[in-house]
């Protein structure tokens, strides 16, 4: 028994013999370590896609949604991992999720969190104002967000002579809504009918923009056009910003009371708003 407890301690006393064993050790702890790593990343977890590709602002709904079974490796960052926090969720605002996409959290949002970027994107300062269009007057839908465009006024003063200039310049589009509200261009899978540009501007360019919208006993038209074009003036005399201005604001009375409505005759009750024209003074 002596000879064999001798015998282990020269074994391990020997330097050659405890670096093997070392060696070996490590080796061991790498394989094990590696193998443990790999399995780990490639196990398969399973993790909700899209069925069907969703467009903005849709609340996804259990048909759009399934799940499929991908490397652990593979589900990474913001991607969500249970079905039960995308059901009931909607997409955000220019948030497209393609067929077989995960979900990832920046996508999704309740209901009361769903913004529209377009009243988001007001500058300080400015009023939010929805300008009537059509197909006509977008030049076939092609108006988009972010483009700058200049307001267009043709008019007929009391001698009848047709009037036409340029009201307002410069103004960025902040978005381009359907007569349902819906943003024209965020959905890829139909074609929407522009009704509406919103733009902010200044308070005092809103009032002016009201005030023209009401002058239809003027032949008031309100038209965009793509920032630095030129309209033709077509047999129309062709006038300044400024004298549209005064044009305007000589036609228009400013409503503070109901007792100021009442006294300005044959309004109907849609112009009962702030700025209301004189009618009569043809």
């Amino acid at each position: 028994m002596n000879n064999l407890v001798i015998s282990i301690k020269r074994f391990f006393k020997n330097k050659n013999t405890v670096t093997i064993i070392g060696v070996i050790a490590i080796l061991l702890i790498l394989y094990f370590g590696y193998n443990t790593t790999i399995k780990n990343a490639t196990n398969p977890v399973k993790i909700p896609v899209a069925t069907t590709t969703i467009q903005p602002r849709t609340e996804i709904k259990p048909d759009m949604v399934t799940t499929i079974d991908v490397p652990a490796i593979a589900v990474k960052g913001s991607a969500v991992r249970t079905i039960s926090a995308v059901l009931g969720k909607w997409t955000n605002v220019n948030s497209v999720i393609p067929e077989g996409s995960m979900f990832f959290s920046q996508m999704l949002v309740t209901k009361e969190e769903l913004p529209d970027a377009a009243f988001t994107e007001v500058k300080k300062g400015e009023v939010v104002y929805n300008f009537h269009v059509n197909m006509e007057s977008t030049y076939g839908n092609s108006i988009f967000p972010s483009n700058k465009i200049d307001i267009y006024m043709k008019a007929e003063n009391e001698s009848g002579q047709i009037m036409v200039g340029k009201l307002i310049e410069n103004v960025e589009v902040l978005a381009v809504k359907d007569s349902q509200g819906r943003h024209v261009f965020e959905n890829t899978s139909e074609t929407r009918t522009p009704s509406f540009l919103i733009f902010g501007v200044v308070e005092e360019i809103h009032i002016l923009l009201r005030k023209a919208s009401y002058m239809r006993s003027y032949g008031v038209e309100l038209f965009p056009v793509p920032h630095g074009g030129v309209v033709p003036a077509q047999g129309a005399t062709q006038v300044s910003t400024q004298y549209l201005k005064d044009f305007i604001n000589a036609h228009t009375v400013v409503i503070t009371s109901d007792d100021d409505i009442d006294n300005v005759p044959d309004i109907d009750q849609d112009q009962q708003q702030i700025e209301t024209p004189i009618e009569g003074e043809e």
